[in-house]
């Protein structure tokens, strides 16, 4: 016949018994020994249950609305509008300098060429309008006198014969009332038609030969003395 310990009073169990007789009646005398004892002093009686705590109700908070941050790096409106505000008026400004510029060019290059200053011989010659003094340079000899080297030009059909004349020499932008840099005068024993000849006579100046007018600036006047 089979038995079974009972793990806590160590006796042998019929297999009958599902749980310990020995140890199930000692139980069973100290549950009925302590109601059966009186209460102890200062203990509160006992009451009926008290009702199980329910927490309270808690509404359900709304839904939280996140707010979009900023975008990093924009510039704010303000700050815009003054930037293009500059930028146009940067721009109209080039533009008046630029367009005024180019209209200054053009005026300055369609003027016309300051015309030297007329002056008329005291007593006009009959030849004078064919006897053309060009070509006018001015060099300093080696005894540091200046003189004038040129080309006179016969535009007649005729001989010019026993010709002479005097030159006065200006500046091209001189005054009319200004002295004259210099003269000089000039004498060929002919000239043929259309013929024309190189000359040379000292000039008759105050100025240095460096502080006469260039080749390119020089106007003159050309007064023909002879024949009569």
């Amino acid at each position: 016949m089979f038995t079974w310990i009972c793990p806590q009073c160590g006796r042998e169990v019929p297999p009958s018994y599902s749980a310990c007789p020995d140890c199930a009646g000692k139980e069973g005398t100290a549950a009925l020994q302590a109601a059966q004892a009186p209460p102890l002093e200062g203990a509160a009686p006992a009451g009926p249950p008290s009702p199980a705590y329910a927490p309270p109700a808690v509404a359900p908070l709304p839904p939280q609305q996140y707010a979009a941050p900023p975008a990093h790096g924009a510039l704010p409106t303000w700050l815009l509008t003054l930037l293009f505000a500059f930028a146009f008026v940067g721009l109209g400004a080039g533009v008046y300098f630029v367009v005024n510029y180019f209209r200054g060019g053009t005026q300055a290059a369609s003027a016309p060429a300051a015309s030297a200053p007329v002056r008329t011989p005291a007593s006009t010659n009959p030849l004078q309008k064919y006897v053309e003094v060009s070509g006018i340079r001015f060099l300093e000899t080696p005894a540091h006198q200046t003189e004038a080297r040129f080309v006179v030009v016969n535009h007649s059909g005729a001989d010019i014969v026993d010709l002479a004349g005097t030159v006065n020499v200006w500046g091209r932008t001189a005054k009319a009332e200004e002295e004259a840099a210099g003269n000089f005068t000039f004498k060929l024993d002919s000239l043929k038609p259309y013929e024309s000849k190189d000359a040379v006579a000292p000039l008759s100046t105050k100025l240095k030969a460096y502080e006469l007018p260039d080749w390119q600036n020089v106007v003159t006047t050309v007064q023909i003395t002879s024949p009569q």
